[in-house]
């Protein structure tokens, strides 16, 4: 009756520790599929596709709303290295007049007075660290220049898929990245005191195509 007893207890305690290494040992697993499509691209120094590329940004307008908007002109390489995705590199140059809020008066208001864009045309992104967070995922840290201020930032950077595209007969691969910095960090103190948000969220999707 003792050790029925003790069984009883100890069941659900191995239980509960069980899922406490599961919890925090490892990293996340990855779709299978997705890690083996990975795996079998080619390596090399991919280019930004523009066409299928975008990057938004959003932040709190006053409590009222999240603002949207998005830069239309991006540009730039990566280095992908699919046997080792933690030597992959990038580096991205946005044009920082290419504002895009569907309104271009404000749009040009903005490059101006916030990305002041008249002395720093361009935003850049150069990766300097890598971290995977399961085969198909990782946080990717670099050197963000913007308004002449350069800090580092961090994305989580997540593979979507890889193939030769059928309109260009060169391989395709695709990332999706999301980030959030305080744009006060970078001396873009526009407007804060009247609540527009100093954190700014990061949506980006990014197709890009093999050089050669």
């Amino acid at each position: 009756m003792r050790r029925t007893t003790l069984l009883a207890l100890a069941a659900p305690l191995v239980l509960i520790a069980g899922l406490a290494v599961t919890a925090t040992a490892g990293t996340p697993a990855a779709d299978p599929a997705k890690a083996a499509n990975l795996a079998a691209q080619p390596a090399g120094v991919y280019e930004v596709e523009p066409t299928h590329t975008s990057v938004h940004w959003r932040l709190d307008h006053s409590g009222l709303s999240t603002y949207t908007a998005r830069f239309d002109k991006i540009s730039g390489t990566i280095n992908f290295n699919p046997q080792n995705p933690t030597a992959s590199s990038a580096d991205i140059t946005i044009d920082a007049t290419s504002v895009n809020t569907g309104l271009p008066k404000f749009d040009g208001e903005i490059a101006k007075q916030v990305f002041k864009a008249e002395t720093n045309p361009t935003i850049t992104f150069k990766s300097t660290k890598l971290v995977a967070t399961s085969a198909t995922t990782g946080l990717m840290t670099g050197d963000l220049t913007v308004a002449g201020v350069t800090k580092p930032v961090t994305l989580n950077v997540t593979y979507n898929t890889g193939r030769l595209s059928p309109f260009r007969g060169v391989q395709n691969v695709g990332f999706s990245a999301t980030g959030s910095l305080k744009r006060s960090d970078w001396g873009m103190n526009n407007w804060i005191n009247f609540g527009i948000g100093d954190q700014v969220d990061l949506i980006i999707e990014a197709e890009f195509l093999k050089k050669g």
